[in-house]
This record gives structure tokens, sequence and C-alpha cells, in this order.
């Protein structure tokens, strides 16, 4: 039973990091976290494939303003790719297409060699049942319907790639790549580079940016302590999204200004173009600036001002090293 929000009870705003557990889509946490929060407003910061699990960011509230930070930051996985073998879908839950023999079995030299070739920038074709628009229709919509789909080439970056087990057929790799990187894509190509096929039989996400699996809730364990009534012990407070930014604070008449919507003048000279996360002098997260022509901070997110207290603490809490401008005259 959906449980609705009582209009009597106070917005929640936060990230929440959950393990996604196999057979959930991503849509299926958001829906489960609506549930449980009766928040309306929640959004995840990137696709996990129901075969999948591991981090899977979820904002909740007005936090989700600050979900395309999460999303551009680099990812963490652990796949294990069974060579030899090929699916239309690229994982366990696709239909084998093609099986290619392979004797003798490359060695783990052979392998930890052949991986070289996919790091730094490469071209990947995603799978056809992918998310991927063409034509303004998705990859495996089209897929599905038995169209024919050629999925268009992307450039994307790994970081690293290493071997954590091998027993052929199964090869378990640690991979770290930036944003829209397919590792089912990634399981086949290594299995063509190696003179057969592959596809990925098992993924955990093990990181999204600064938030990995120790920052994780299992959602069976939300349910059960009630996630709402413990709102600060569970979820993170929203510039925890924006943790990588630097920061000002302002003094108290700069705070209001800001408010107003108003440009803020500032001392310091970081380059043009440059976000900025931005506090009141009680530590309160009120948003994001822009630092801009004239030595003005001009703001692009007014954020009502979320005290350290309403959430768990940040990541990286903003302390008076982490902060560029600090006003004492106040």
């Amino acid at each position: 039973m959906i449980r609705r929000r009582n209009a009597d009870l106070p917005d929640l705003n936060g990230l929440l990091v959950v393990d996604k557990p196999v057979g959930f889509t991503s849509h299926d946490v958001v829906a489960r976290v609506r549930r449980m929060t009766g928040m309306k407003r929640v959004g995840h910061a990137g696709t996990l494939d129901p075969f999948a699990t591991g981090v899977l960011v979820i904002a909740v509230g007005r936090t989700t303003r600050l979900l395309q930070y999460v999303q551009d930051t680099d990812k963490g996985y652990r796949a294990e790719v069974i060579l030899g073998i090929e699916t239309d879908s690229g994982d366990v839950d696709g239909a084998v297409v093609r099986q290619l023999p392979v004797d003798p079995w490359p060695t783990r030299a052979a392998i930890e060699l052949c991986l070289e070739q996919f790091l730094g920038r490469i071209e990947q074709f995603p799978p056809i049942y992918s998310a991927i628009k063409v034509d303004g229709q998705k990859l495996y919509a089209l897929a599905r319907a038995g169209k024919p789909v050629e999925a268009p080439m992307r450039v994307v970056l790994i970081h690293s790639i290493e071997v954590v087990a091998y027993e052929p057929p199964s090869l378990t790799i640690d991979v770290r790549c930036g944003k829209g990187t397919y590792i089912r894509s990634l399981a086949r190509d290594i299995g063509v580079a190696l003179g057969t096929t592959g596809y990925c039989h098992t993924l955990r996400r093990t990181a999204v940016g600064q938030f990995g699996i120790a920052n994780a809730w299992l959602l069976s364990d939300l349910d059960e302590m009630d996630a709402r009534k413990r709102w600060s012990d569970v979820a993170l407070a929203p510039d925890a999204a924006v943790a990588g930014l630097p920061a000002q604070v302002l003094s108290a008449e700069e705070a209001t200004a800001w408010y107003y919507g108003r440009s803020i003048r500032v001392t310091d000279r970081p380059v043009d173009g440059t976000i900025q996360r931005v506090y009141a002098k009680d530590g309160s997260f009120v948003g994001l600036g822009e630092f801009g022509e004239g030595q003005v901070l001009r703001p692009v997110l007014v954020f009502p001002a979320v005290t350290p207290n309403e959430c768990a603490a940040s990541l990286e809490p903003v302390t008076q090293n982490s902060v560029i401008r600090k006003d004492n005259n106040d």
C-alpha cells in the first residue's frame, strides 16, 4: 500500500545511497523510496540494469536539482565476464546469439596485456538493449519491436581495469570509468579483443563519485527502521552532491541579497565560470553560484537553507580549510 504524504508533515531533503538489489530497476528503487518517505519528488543519479547491483544515489525533495553533479562523476564497477558466449543484451538476462570455442584459453598475463588497449578514451557501441535514443526512440524499444537497430558510437573514458580473478571462462574485473560507459559493451569488446566474444554475467557498481558501498543502505533496512522518522540518521545532506566544488561563505547581509537573487561581489578571484557551493554563516547550504566577470558570484541555484542537523553530515563537511572566503567581520 502506498503511504500518501500527510500535508502537515515537513518536506524531506537529502541524498540516500542505496545498495540496489538484483531484479530491481532503478525506477523500482525510486518508487520504493517515494513510498517510504511519502515524498513525490525523488530521482536517481544514473541507471543500473535489473541484473546489476550496487550503488544507486537517490535524491529526495529539492536535492533532485543537484543530481546532474552526481551523474557527471566517475563510476566504479566489478564485473564478471563470461568469455566465449555472446547474448543479445550483453548480460545474463539476454538470449545467447553465438558461442565461439576457445582453445587454448588466454593466460592471465595475456589478458592483462590486452586490457591496456581499453584504457583512456575509447570508442564504444552501446548494447542495442539500452535507453539511448535514436530519432527520438529508445534502442531497447526498437529492438523489442523487432526493428533494425544500429547503436550510435560514443567515446567513453576508462581510467583503470584490473583483473580480480580468472578461471576460464570466467573473468572478473574492476573498472573505474567516466560517465556514459557501458560495462556490457566493454565485456563484449574485451572478448573480441581476445579472439572470441563475451557477456556480462554479474555487475556490481561499487562507487558513484565519492559515494561507495560503505555509504549504501539496503532497502530492507530502510523499510524496517522507517526512513522518514530517522531521516537525520540515514540521509546525507544535499551539499554532499557537490562536495567536490569550492565553497563560499556569505555574511548575513550577503545572504539576504542572495535570497533576492542578487550577485555577490567577492574578493578572491577563481576562474570565470567556476561553479561554487554557497553557505550562510551558520553553515546552512544555500545554493550554487557561478563566478564571473566583475568578480561577482551569480546565483545559479538558490536553495532554501538546509542546516547541517537536518541530515547526516556531508561526506566532506564545510570547514575553515574548505572555504575559499570567510568573512570574519560580520
